[in-house]
């Protein structure tokens, strides 16, 4: 069966309890905690921000670094970084990001010592689109527990959307993702989580206040890291505890608390006193990224973000959880409200061209879920069993 075919296919649909829709703008939530943490700074340093925050979520957390004076040379750095795909590498080179939309799809591997990289699974997905001429990037986390279908030389089938990477690599998490959302993927960005922690402890650490007391293993799964509720500086295994965690809330949460460090990281990457460490940030980073960007088209992005007044909007998508135990133990799994599906893919399309603005897309609409999931991430054989 083909692509489409399997995209359009229609099934019987069915219905669950409590659906959850959350839509917020990521501009005017960036801009209310600064405003209230921070002195106001000149136009320069804002739309060096604003471009470093684009950067940071292409290249996850630091491809591109700018010094007052100019641009920094880190050629070498993003070469390094360079691993393209070469079904995407013939048509991305028709790409001018400078005025063409593209998409991005980001991945934070999870690739502790129990398990090799090239079986790494993806602990964190976030998708974006980045439209120059409207000056808009939007924004959505994937929940990494999406039962969908992943096809691989290695594995043909349904399971959580996470383990695609394990099965198949970049190019199977990709397929996945397109699949699921009907959002075609322009380039990738991977890390491991040593590029995350690497990149708050050059930064000094960044603040975040802390809504609960948290108990979690740091990311070698060794030592303990224990936080309390408050405002913190935290360190990047401090950071990543507080964006991993799995046991406080639920996947829509903990995707938003990975944005939430992200944020931070931007805020702390906009003071004037962060440009010098650039070049130490580079190096904790060295090693740790993949893109399939090439150099020449991350800065222009970069450039763009200089020049450009570019507004934040991130969705979060609707959601049930259910247990499945077709082989014995049950599996926590997340299926996803079809009307969430078509809503988020409905947003993507249009920031990439692809579709043209309806009434989902004017002043005020509200998205509200009907609470359908979708058939194509929620079992058919009737052995799942909806928390």
């Amino acid at each position: 069966m083909t692509k489409d075919k399997r995209r359009n296919k229609r099934k019987d649909k069915q219905r669950v309890k409590e659906p959850l829709a959350i839509e917020y703008n990521e501009e005017q939530e960036f801009n209310r905690r600064r405003n209230n943490s921070k002195p106001k700074k000149s136009n320069v340093w804002i739309k060096l921000g604003k471009g470093l925050i684009i950067v940071l979520l292409l290249a996850i957390l630091g491809g591109v670094v700018y010094f007052v004076k100019g641009l920094m040379d880190t050629n070498d750095f993003l070469n390094k970084s360079y691993t393209p795909r070469a079904s995407k590498s013939v048509e991305n080179d028709k790409i001018d990001v400078q005025k063409d939309p593209i998409s991005v799809l980001i991945l934070g591997l999870d690739d502790n010592s129990e398990r090799e990289l090239g079986s790494a699974r993806t602990d964190s997905m976030l998708l974006l689109t980045i439209n120059p001429t409207e000056e808009l990037v939007t924004m959505t986390s994937i929940p990494r527990d999406t039962y969908t279908q992943i096809e691989s030389k290695e594995f043909v089938g349904k399971d959580k959307i996470n383990s695609a990477f394990a099965y198949g690599g970049i190019d199977s998490t990709i397929d996945a993702v397109e699949n699921l959302l009907n959002v075609p993927i322009n380039y990738y960005a991977t890390a491991d989580f040593r590029a995350f922690n690497n990149i708050v402890d050059a930064l000094g650490g960044v603040e975040i206040d802390v809504p609960f007391t948290l108990t979690e293993q740091n990311s070698k799964g060794e030592k303990v890291v224990e936080l309390k509720e408050g405002k913190h500086v935290l360190n990047g295994e401090e950071a990543l505890a507080f964006s991993r965690t799995r046991y406080i809330d639920n996947d829509i949460e903990r995707g938003k608390r990975q944005q939430q460090v992200l944020e931070a990281i931007a805020q702390k990457a906009m003071d004037v006193g962060t440009i010098a460490k650039y070049k130490s940030i580079l190096e904790a980073l060295d090693g740790h990224i993949k893109t399939d960007m090439p150099s020449n088209k991350i800065l222009s992005v970069a450039q763009s973000g200089l020049t450009k007044d570019y507004k934040f909007d991130s969705y979060a998508f609707s959601w049930v959880g259910f247990d499945y135990a077709p082989f014995g133990e049950p599996i926590s799994m997340v299926a996803l409200h079809q009307d969430s599906i078509d809503y988020i893919s409905h947003r993507f399309r249009v920031s990439l061209g692809l579709d043209k603005k309806d009434k989902r897309d004017e002043p005020g609409y509200k998205y509200e879920t009907d609470g359908v999931v979708s058939p194509e991430t929620f079992p058919e054989d009737g052995m799942a069993v909806i928390n």
